[in-house]
């Protein structure tokens, strides 16, 4: 059987890293989900990590050892 998703919509979770991440209950909500840079290093690699975020349309900053995702498609302005 053909199994069809709509491009914006995540794919189902292959890999553990990407249920732990992302299953998170303000991932859900389009809120923000926070990972340490040595974690994200050790257990699934920088640019695997940055991909999964991009391909899901979110945000990705980095401040103090820590990578802080926003889980929304829509416009992001940095304050300050």
């Amino acid at each position: 059987m053909l199994t069809l998703t709509h491009p914006r919509l995540p794919a189902p979770a292959t890999e553990p890293w990407i249920a732990l991440v992302f299953s998170a209950k303000a991932a859900a909500r389009g809120g923000v989900v926070r990972r340490s840079a040595a974690w994200v290093e050790r257990e699934v690699g920088r640019d695997r990590f940055v991909a999964e975020v991009r391909r899901r349309g979110y945000h990705l900053v980095e401040t103090g050892g820590q990578l802080i995702v926003i889980c929304n498609s829509g416009g992001l302005k940095v304050i300050c």
